[in-house]
């Protein structure tokens, strides 16, 4: 096994009170990532108490843990190392309370024999959260401990408030992590590095070279199983204020004093203060046709399934430079990416019918897949006699550095953060505040939803909202397979 370097992990042991343990994320995402974070030996020793409303027994969670590496878990599991991990597990169920969770937190820090840290992750409804923060308290488990939640933090400004004051009661806020998986992403961190190690790009990240920047997140998926949580919120809600802000944030930040947590959570912080209020002129909500009629929606909804918007930095860096941002249910692809327009050089020099400036301005994309590619387009010249332009692309894809097994799957890396307290790639009560504020003159005069095929790029005034310019996907070319021939 690989040796994992120093530092990368937390200094103690970990007793990680799973809450919402036999979900559908801890099935999918938390249980995994915390098998393959013990077993490669990212942590120094560690012990799994489950919580959540089913009347199970310690077994009868090893059961569920074990289903969930199986169907869920992307490595092989060796009967050693799954021994060691079940070994590791315990359950209360929600009945059991307070002092039933007290206990089997002081049994599984005496068997670590040590000094050790707690990690308490919600994977619950946000109207959950509260009665578990407060169970919490009661047993006496807020000291040594940090407290990963769930997102939405809030519905809008006022209720963001009050959840912070709540958890405040309980928690110092340095003790609580907000995730998004979206920055526990490696090409989300990649954008850093991108921008602030490279003398190329840094001097052309601002207002004089760029004319426009897309976050573009188009989604296959329907609901799933969650209409009764996405009648409460919809796409702004969900995608939009935890997601593509924050992406929107890395993107725009200023240079750190240095690369942790609290001067990129200051600079995060700037970025949504200088953020103008979202005009709702500049937003086109829509509704896939079909969503009216799945199981647990009202059949008349309001809730948009699909939302775009124009919005506005204010700052000497981006004054006047429109950011595009777009996502919702059921579209033609999933996709996620970061696309920057560049301005256009005047073109009276080149003759008329180049084709210079015809496919659009040169663009810089980042792909946020967990395989990250990046692409670079250009005009030149083709091959031949006269001076004919084409559009050619520089293209670097993770997988050609060799090291796409070290990428850490987002929700592994961000557990690793929590339990070091390494802030960097999560939001702070401020910062949501502040986006809930910018949020609502368009959370009280909501545009109408306009109805969408499924399968399609979503409702048709889109194309408007970002005239004169036009949307990067669909992509008119593919991203370049690296092990194909020629290419």
């Amino acid at each position: 096994m690989a040796k994992i370097p120093q530092g990368v992990g937390p200094r103690l042991p970990q007793v990680v009170v799973l809450v919402g343990a036999t979900g559908d994320l801890a099935r999918r995402k938390l249980l995994p990532g915390l098998f393959h974070l013990a077993s490669a030996g990212f942590i120094p020793g560690c012990r799994i108490i489950g919580v959540s409303l089913d009347d199970l027994d310690a077994d009868g969670f090893r059961q569920v843990a074990r289903g969930a590496l199986d169907e869920f878990g992307a490595r092989k599991v060796s009967a050693e190392a799954w021994e060691a991990f079940a070994a590791s597990l315990d359950y209360v169920p929600l009945s059991g309370g307070a002092p039933a969770l007290k206990a089997a937190v002081e049994r599984a820090e005496q068997s670590l024999g040590t000094e050790s840290q707690r990690l308490h992750y919600l994977s619950v409804p946000p109207n959950a959260a509260l009665p578990v923060v407060r169970m919490l308290g009661e047993a006496g488990l807020v000291a040594r401990s940090r407290i990963v939640m769930e997102k939405p933090f809030g519905t809008d400004l006022a209720s963001a408030v009050s959840l912070n004051a709540r958890l405040h009661e309980v928690f110092a806020e340095e003790q609580i992590f907000r995730i998004d998986h979206f920055l526990g992403k490696e090409p989300a961190q990649n954008i850093l590095a991108f921008r602030f190690a490279n003398g190329l790009f840094e001097p052309i990240w601002n207002r004089n070279f760029i004319d426009h920047v897309q976050i573009d997140v188009p989604e296959t998926l329907g609901l799933g199983k969650r209409a009764g949580f996405y009648e409460q919120t919809g796409a702004y809600r969900d995608m939009v204020v935890t997601h593509l802000f924050q992406i929107l944030a890395f993107m725009a930040m200023e240079p750190p004093t240095a690369l942790e947590p609290q001067p990129i959570s200051e600079e995060k912080n700037k970025v949504f203060r200088s953020m103008l209020p979202i005009n709702p002129g500049d937003v086109v909500r829509g509704q896939y046709s079909g969503y009216r009629s799945e199981e647990g929606v009202d059949p008349e909804s309001d809730t948009e399934t699909f939302i775009a918007l124009k919005c506005h930095i204010d700052n000497w860096r981006w004054a006047g430079v429109p950011f595009y941002l777009r996502t919702g249910k059921r579209l033609a692809e999933g996709q996620r990416i970061i696309s920057i327009a560049f301005r256009e050089p005047p073109k009276s020099m080149f003759p008329p019918n180049s084709g210079v400036g015809s496919q659009g301005p040169d663009h810089l994309t980042f792909d946020l897949a967990d395989a990250s590619k990046m692409s670079l387009s250009f005009y030149g010249k083709r091959p031949g006699p006269g001076m004919r332009l084409d559009k050619l692309s520089l293209q670097f894809a993770m997988r050609d550095t060799g090291l796409i097994g070290d990428v850490l799957e987002a929700y592994e890396r961000l557990i690793l953060d929590a339990m070091r307290g390494d802030r960097t790639l999560f939001t702070t009560a401020e910062g949501i505040e502040r986006l809930w504020q910018v949020s609502t003159p368009l959370l009280e005069s909501p545009p109408p939803v306009r109805l969408y095929a499924q399968g399609s790029w979503g409702p048709k005034p889109v194309h408007q909202l970002i005239a004169p310019h036009a949307w990067r996907l669909p992509f008119e070319r593919v991203w370049r397979d690296p092990n194909a021939m020629g290419s």
